[in-house]
């Protein structure tokens, strides 16, 4: 990697959300070649989706800051190959977002999604979010990603390469100098999805949303150990989504049917 890399940052908060700005102010200190390509708007569980068929458009801030009417995915994209695309996208850090994104809830998290798109792009992705205490609802604090996403994202550097791999970071909420870890763990695999449907107060209306903690948790996963042990999380993820063991069962399965 270049010792000055060129770094692409995007979120789902929108570009006007504070994680990003503490995350530009981290991105800084690894290189002055940094730019931002995120949302005009909240896209927050957005996931990987796309504007097909629909025309985007952006709105450029500075030189190189630009809000785009579309989801995170889109703004990798449009960032890796339209806005900065006269030099290689080496890193797309994607955050910080507002609130934590643990175990299944990453298959539906724009922030994850940034990251994972950043990876296909040929980057090293990385998701960042800043926990928060939503049983208390306490506002969110970046106190402990602004002591620690640093140190975090070079740890992950120093190990990464583009490839298969992009990487999810949680931070606990709290203070900052009782934050441990890095701790690289898996991601939580829920026995059931935590999404409900959650009656509104207005007649006829509902939401989409999660009502209830979790119940029992694996204490090796991410879900436990950032929430009890207070623990910085790093989740390796795939971008190969086949399940080897279930190719080859299956394979046996139908030669033998």
């Amino acid at each position: 990697m270049h010792a000055n890399p060129r770094i692409l940052l995007t979120n789902d908060d929108g570009i006007d959300a504070e994680g990003i700005k503490v995350l530009e102010r981290v991105a800084r200190h690894l290189s002055d070649d940094v730019w931002i390509v995120a949302p005009a708007a909240n896209q927050s569980g957005a996931g990987h989706r796309f504007t097909l068929g629909h025309e985007l458009s952006a709105e450029q801030r500075d030189e190189r800051t630009f809000a785009v009417t579309g989801t995170p995915a889109d703004c990798a994209v449009v960032g890796c190959t339209h806005f900065a695309a006269d030099r290689k996208v080496d890193i797309v850090l994607s955050g910080i977002n507002h609130g934590q994104n643990l175990g299944d809830i990453i298959h539906c998290s724009g922030t994850a999604a940034g990251a994972r798109e950043g990876a296909l792009q040929g980057a090293i992705g990385i998701a960042l979010s800043q926990a928060v205490d939503y049983e208390n609802e306490l506002p969110i604090d970046f106190a402990v990603s602004e002591a620690h996403a640093l140190e975090t994202i070079r740890s992950i550097l120093a190990f990464a390469t583009p490839g298969d791999v992009y990487f999810n970071v949680n931070f606990p909420f709290g203070s900052a100098d009782t934050a441990t870890g890095p701790r690289v763990v898996p991601h939580e695999r829920f026995s059931r999805s935590l999404f409900k449907h959650y009656p509104s107060r207005n007649g006829g209306k509902f939401y989409i949303t999660i009502p209830d903690p979790p119940g029992r948790v694996s204490e090796a996963a991410d879900f436990h150990a950032l929430t009890y042990d207070r623990a910085i999380t790093v989740t390796p993820l795939s971008l190969r989504q086949y399940d080897e063991d279930a190719i080859a069962e299956l394979s046996r399965h139908l030669a033998n049917s």
